[in-house]
């Protein structure tokens, strides 16, 4: 089956086609990508409005080149996905609407998904990766450990209780006056600098709930730069690499508090998977591989393009339920918020082989 997938929650617009073959393999035959980066440089930030006006103005485009790209037409395809949320409301109804549209032009099958569902599912397009399987997403808005279980049977282990881990990123950046998006400036700048220099808190170290918290690591760091103002090249090359330690220290021991709760519950995972864009920092990927090694397991860990916001999860994801006959209505709306552990399937009907 090939299904075509449309990206709009936050500040890229992307759009691709995914193949499913019948013995669960996928291919991408095209994956395109715009991002917003520019637009919102000056803001530090992703300004809701500007992106929605953004997805509105490129979409068409950016369909039309995944299209050609793929060499294929709407006739061929089997289904139209599009992420309906968690994410910016105005972005993620462009995206709803024009599949919307295509469904109903094409008469194709129409699947609303949940923009983390196909964060969790993106490792198992590349690599085949059996169920139950433990996942760290980590992002700008998300940090969760979750039990996957299943296409819609997700059970949250773990969350932060404040900021997420990619905000933090973002936020460091921003108070040390780098430019924006801020994780890969914060990575850039910890390869240069000490990160034994300042020593930061740990918060929620040894607890044993999996859950995060980075609000005090952030106001540690904040009084740190404070009390050696003004700050030359050095200091700030040392804070982004004390902060980006301690970060990696937070996630060995969540997530070894993440696999003690996942074995008591399911057994033994398949594999540790991580998504989301904080997956792309190679100092976490390195905390990573430690902890699966730990814990006797693997780490599944899809390829950096793959890690950001991009069509082609989303259009996995659709493959993934449009073979067990999960699709939707017209009438499915876009949301600000759905929570990962709140998405459910649907009786199964016209199941697809």
């Amino acid at each position: 089956m090939i299904v075509l997938g449309i990206e709009t929650t936050c500040d890229e617009t992307a759009a691709a086609l995914v193949e499913r073959f019948d013995d669960g393999r996928g291919r991408i035959l095209s994956n395109i990508v715009l991002s917003q980066t520019e637009e919102h440089a000056a803001f530090g930030g992703v300004v809701p409005e500007i992106a929605a006006r953004a997805h509105v103005e490129a979409l068409d485009g950016i369909i039309a080149a995944a299209m050609k790209q793929a060499g294929v037409t709407f006739k061929s395809i089997d289904a139209v996905a599009a992420a309906a949320g968690p994410g910016l409301i105005g972005g993620v109804m462009v995206g709803l609407t024009t599949a919307k549209a295509i469904s109903m032009v094409s008469e194709k099958p129409l699947i609303g998904i949940n923009h983390l569902e196909a964060h969790a599912l993106t490792a198992r397009l590349l690599n085949p990766t059996p169920f139950p399987y433990i996942l760290f997403l980590a992002s700008g808005g998300h940090t969760q450990i979750v039990a996957v279980r299943g296409v819609g049977d997700y059970v949250r282990l773990g969350t932060t209780v404040d900021d997420a881990i990619g905000e933090a990123f973002d936020k460091t950046a921003k108070l040390l006056g780098l430019g924006y998006p801020g994780g890969p400036q914060v990575e850039q700048e910890a390869l240069q600098g000490n990160a034994a220099r300042f020593r930061l808190p740990r918060p929620m170290q040894g607890r044993k709930e999996p859950d995060f918290s980075l609000s005090g690591l952030k106001t540690a760091l904040r009084l740190e730069a404070e009390r050696i103002a003004p700050l030359n090249n050095q200091d700030v090359a040392d804070l982004c690499a004390s902060f980006q330690q301690a970060v990696g220290d937070v996630v060995i021991d969540r997530l070894r508090a993440g696999m003690r709760v996942f074995r008591e519950r399911y057994g033994a995972p398949t594999a540790l998977v991580t998504a989301g864009g904080v997956a792309a920092n190679q100092s976490i990927r390195k905390v990573l591989n430690r902890v699966a090694f730990e814990a006797g397991t693997v780490l599944v860990a899809p390829p950096m393009e793959l890690c950001t916001d991009n069509g082609a999860m989303i259009a996995w994801a659709g493959c993934e339920r449009l073979v067990l006959g999960l699709i939707d209505t017209l009438d499915v709306n876009a949301r600000a918020r759905w929570p990962l552990d709140e998405v459910t399937g649907v009786q199964p009907t016209n199941a697809r082989s």
